[in-house]
């Protein structure tokens, strides 16, 4: 189930994905997707399946066939490090794309941007649009709302006995949403709501606001 928001007076969905689509933009916005790292921890000695270096990409496919954007904005982090084979795996996304396929450079993101601009990938540093910024770190900002990647975040909520569970979600404050990690391969980092703020966690394959 996708979840609807409206923020100065632009509608956004909420994707079980980790993706925001925005609607009048027909933009697609997703944030570290962390492409190689699988296989970099692999080549390290770590006990991950092979298998799971391509579950990024077949979820890209399928959001992308979901939404049929005209843009795609990776918010930062689209690659863990430096190039390896999933890089062209990327290649062959890239050429499946028919949306024009934006990066919002993040911290991660060393590989030399030649290389995007050779597929006909947009690299900068921050794009403001329509009076949204979107950027890969938190940006404070005076005006407008800001959209970003880079903190993963996540809630831990409480069941009926002492159970607990952390879940990633999409995190609002008044003047910003961040965006949950899109890779698989990530971890979360958990934030404390405010009353003011609104959490829509994902589980199961749906969006579910829990701060209302």
């Amino acid at each position: 189930m996708i979840q609807t928001v409206k923020i100065n007076n632009n509608i956004f969905q909420l994707h079980p994905s980790g993706s925001i689509y925005w609607v009048a933009n027909k933009m697609l916005l997703i944030a570290d997707v962390h492409l190689g790292k699988v296989l970099h921890f692999r080549k390290y000695g770590a006990a991950i399946p092979a298998s799971a270096a391509y579950k990024n990409f077949e979820t890209l496919t399928e959001v992308v066939n979901h939404f049929e954007p005209n843009t795609v904005c990776f918010l930062g982090d689209l690659f863990h490090s430096t190039l390896n084979k999933e890089w062209r795996e990327f290649e062959k996304w890239v050429e499946y794309c028919n949306a024009k396929v934006i990066l919002v450079s993040g911290n991660h993101d060393v590989i030399p941007q030649y290389l995007y601009k050779d597929l006909g990938v947009e690299v900068m540093d921050e794009l403001v649009l329509d009076g949204f910024h979107l950027t890969h770190h938190p940006s404070e900002i005076n005006k407008g709302f800001n959209f970003c990647g880079h903190v993963h975040p996540g809630i831990r909520m409480k069941g009926m006995g002492r159970q607990f569970v952390k879940l990633p979600c999409f995190y609002k404050t008044e003047n910003q949403l961040i965006l949950p990690a899109f890779g698989n391969f990530t971890g979360k980092y958990i934030l404390t709501p405010t009353r003011k703020d609104e959490v829509f966690v994902i589980v199961e394959g749906e969006v579910i606001c829990v701060s209302r």
